[in-house]
């Protein structure tokens, strides 16, 4: 009884350690900084105690450490989510050979989310900057009447947890200096109705818009 008792708590922990293992290297095929660091953090726990249980002491040490590394990784990560000071927006041409080379990067993944986007539609284009880093594209067109109509909201799949767009929409002047006083959400963005609420767009009839100050 006791022998099967044993095997039962064994098979238990055995499964907890895969687990835990497991959960490490999912969250080494995350494109999402974000998302990463989390799975690794609770893969880590899990193997500290799993390592614990069976008394391997050099995973216990370097588990324990890895842990430590991602709570300070996430830690400055979601301390500068919304840190203005941490990013730049830029104003290019739409035809900035910068611009269509990252749009070309990630033609498949913008066209993913955004079916007939065209470039050509949008004069209005700025960059969102983590210092050398280019991490979101937004574009405009304008809509008439001192509205700018956004195109295209995108950012790259591994800053897709922080919405760098909010930046394009928080710094008013980047529409204001152009004669907008308001922006209109594109109609592809629908689904992303808290993200815009939280920014201060609100729902006129089947639009959300966004006043300028």
């Amino acid at each position: 009884m006791r022998r099967l008792v044993y095997a039962r708590i064994v098979d238990v922990w055995s499964i907890i350690g895969w687990g835990g293992s497991a959960l490490v290297v999912v969250s080494l095929l995350q494109t999402r900084i974000l998302r990463l660091r989390l799975l690794n953090l609770v893969g880590c726990i899990i193997l500290v105690g799993f390592n614990l249980v069976i008394g391997v002491w050099p995973m216990v040490g370097m588990n324990a450490v890895l842990a430590v590394i991602n709570v300070v990784h996430l830690w400055r990560l979601l301390r500068h989510r919304h840190d203005e000071a941490e990013y730049e927006v830029l104003r290019v041409r739409a035809d900035d050979a910068y611009l269509g080379h990252v749009l070309a990067t990630h033609a498949r993944d913008i066209s993913r989310f955004n079916p007939g986007f065209e470039l050509a539609a949008s004069p209005y284009a700025f960059l969102v900057q983590r210092g050398e880093r280019t991490i979101g594209v937004v574009l405009a067109h304008d809509a008439g009447e001192g509205r700018a109509q956004i195109d295209l909201d995108y950012v790259l799949p591994k800053y897709r947890d922080f919405t760098p767009g909010e930046f394009v929409y928080r710094r008013s002047d980047v529409f204001t200096d152009q004669g907008f006083h308001q922006v209109l959400a594109s109609p592809r963005m629908r689904d992303s109705s808290p993200y815009l609420n939280g920014l201060g767009f609100h729902r006129d009839g089947d639009t959300l818009v966004l006043d300028l100050p």
